[in-house]
């Protein structure tokens, strides 16, 4: 079993740790410090050894930040988190802020009216947030000093960071060899005039290198540093526990192997321009490589954005995934099902049973995320994660989300499914209906050759919005190969600027929550190809999106007078070929199902 239901923090002890953190601040002679969820690499996912928001607040959601001050605490999370936090922390210790509509510089100032000094840990924070951050305490008073890490000092408990060893990853799955790929990165930067390239991101090193890893479970890398000059050379910053003989024998002699201890005095020596990308690398880097005298270039990591574009490899591979993926959801739907309209089962159950499908497939490397299983109320927290605790029994008339991954070595998999338990209560079927639209309208968009994820997220939320409704997160988000289920730089919301372009996977997910009742969602993958011209259409480029991902969609929540024609066109075309797709691929029990779950609207 991958994933655990224990409960990862406790409200309790929130107070007493906050605390000792007062107690540090006043020795130093701080106002507060700045606690965010992010390590030194930056990424969505951090280590248990650098969960300090988690540890300090009992948060455990994957974005937030907590402002400590002697008096008051404020934990600062956005919407899809404003359930969660709740449930989560003291509320007579900390304070839940809705972020980013309160942007913590005018919450800091009106909690120091007199100013202050915060303390904050260069190693954990972008110099773009905190340019952000001082511009918004301007003449207030308040200033931002480093510090040691206040909540190290008091984290006695704290795990040792994870060992797992750094593993080649075969070309003919990646599509293309490290040396090419670095090859190609060094052709970028000497055209540009740059030196170098500092890289603090493990997913975009092991893109680079062709290697995975297990430091971080569910998403497949091995946590390190790495520079690329512009002659390709590549020095990797690495606990040498996680390298043996094959690795070295992989990355050859361009791959300089050095230990993280060196990545400092390593940033001090480097001359000339050095690109850094100021939205995931550290202040901490930055300041090293002034001290050396380096020039530094901002701008967006070249890595990131060679990693989204997928080769035909890698489409090839991601596909074959989602077709094992897409039969393994179907034996679930099918054995739920089978369970009847009030079956007597629990959240934890539900996760269990899909688990146990993808691991019938013999491929599966590990799920990609803690699956989301929330029946009735529960599936109104966005980011719900289950546990002992909190393990509520399915019940009749209520919906039941379930959000859920894979890793296969071949791709990687994402896919929502909203599933009712019985008889659906009639707003609920009006609602998943309008969602449907959204996720459909998306399906079917051509958008011309420039079109960012911001230009297409009201897509998704139109029919929602004339009905006076929304949700509170991003309608989609990179996908990985054999990588993070979440990646950028491109994604579908508000504030992506992001340009889409052929090879991208996203996300393509919409959803509707309804506090203490419901919550809704519906998720394929989709990625990005090149259009043909239409005919007596402009002569420019433009693009269109291929659906990755096969499963039924429950036809229980649909109300089809509420679809178009070429809404329930598509519709019917999409479970057509989840049946062609999938048939050969399931039990007969499971086939038998499908036919029924697939049948035109």
């Amino acid at each position: 079993m991958f994933q655990s239901f224990d409960a990862k923090s406790s409200p309790d002890t929130g107070a007493p740790r906050l605390a000792d953190l007062r107690k540090e601040l006043r020795a130093e002679g701080l106002a507060g410090f700045f606690v965010p969820r992010a390590d030194m690499h930056q990424g969505e996912y951090v280590p248990a050894s650098d969960q300090r928001l988690a540890w300090l607040t009992g948060f455990t959601g994957s974005a937030g930040f907590c402002i400590a001050l002697l008096d008051k605490a404020g934990v600062f999370v956005d919407g899809r988190y404003r359930v969660q936090v709740r449930q989560q922390v003291d509320l007579d210790a900390f304070s839940p802020v809705d972020w980013p509509e309160v942007k913590p510089a005018d919450w800091l100032r009106e909690m120091l009216p007199d100013g202050g000094a915060i303390g904050y840990d260069p190693r954990l924070h972008t110099p773009g947030e905190l340019r952000t951050f001082e511009k918004g305490l301007d003449r207030s008073g308040i200033t931002l000093q480093r510090s040691d890490n206040l909540v190290d000092r008091i984290w006695s408990d704290r795990p040792e960071p994870p060992k797992d060893p750094m593993a080649p990853y075969p070309e003919d799955l990646a599509g293309e060899s490290s040396a090419e790929k670095r090859d190609r990165i060094a052709k970028r930067l000497k055209e540009r005039g740059q030196h170098a390239h500092v890289i603090t991101q493990p997913d975009n090193i092991a893109w680079l290198l062709n290697t995975r890893g297990t430091d971080l479970g569910q998403t497949p890398v091995a946590l390190a540093f790495a520079m690329i000059e512009d002659t390709g050379a590549v020095t990797l910053f690495i606990d040498p526990e996680k390298v043996d003989d094959d690795l070295r024998v992989h990355l050859g002699n361009e791959v300089a192997i050095r230990r993280p201890a060196d990545f400092g005095p390593a940033l001090e020596s480097l001359s000339g321009s050095v690109l850094v990308d100021r939205t995931t690398a550290p202040v901490w880097v930055a300041d090293r490589l002034r001290t050396g005298g380096a020039k530094i270039i901002h701008d967006t990591d070249p890595v990131a954005l060679a990693k989204a574009r997928k080769n035909e490899t890698e489409l090839a591979g991601t596909r074959s995934a989602h077709l094992r993926d897409g039969a393994a959801v179907v034996e679930f739907l099918a054995w739920l099902a089978a369970q009847g309209h009030a079956p007597d089962l629990t959240e934890i159950d539900i996760v269990k049973r899909l688990e146990a499908f993808r691991a019938d497939t013999g491929a599966l490397e590990n799920i990609s995320f803690d699956t989301i299983s929330g029946s009735g109320p529960n599936a109104a927290i966005v980011h719900y994660r289950v546990t002992e605790a909190s393990d509520r029994k399915l019940a009749t008339g209520e919906l039941l989300l379930v959000d859920s991954g894979a890793q296969y070595r071949d791709g990687t998999t994402d896919i929502t499914r909203t599933i009712a338990i019985g008889v659906p209560p009639p707003e609920a079927v009006h609602a998943f209906t309008l969602v449907l639209k959204g996720m459909i309208t998306i399906s079917r968009a051509r958008v011309p050759k420039g079109t960012s994820g911001r230009e297409i997220d009201a897509l998704a939320r139109y029919a929602l919005w004339q009905e006076g409704m929304d949700y509170d997160h991003g309608t989609g988000h990179g996908v990985g190969v054999f990588l993070g289920v979440h990646e950028g730089p491109q994604r579908i919301s508000r504030v992506s600027g992001v340009a889409l372009e052929p090879g991208m996977i996203l996300s393509n997910e919409p959803g509707y929550y309804r506090e203490d009742a419901f919550g809704i969602r519906i998720e394929n993958l989709i990625v990005v190809h090149a259009a043909e011209a239409l005919p007596g259409g402009d002569e420019r480029d433009w693009l269109t999106f291929e659906t990755l991902t096969w499963a039924p969609i429950d036809r229980r929540l649909i109300d089809p007078k509420l679809l178009s024609e070429a809404e329930r066109a598509w519709l019917n075309t999409y479970h057509a070929q989840v049946m062609e797709l999938l048939a050969a691929r399931v039990s007969d029990t499971a086939r038998a199902w499908l036919a029924d779950a697939c049948a035109p609207l």
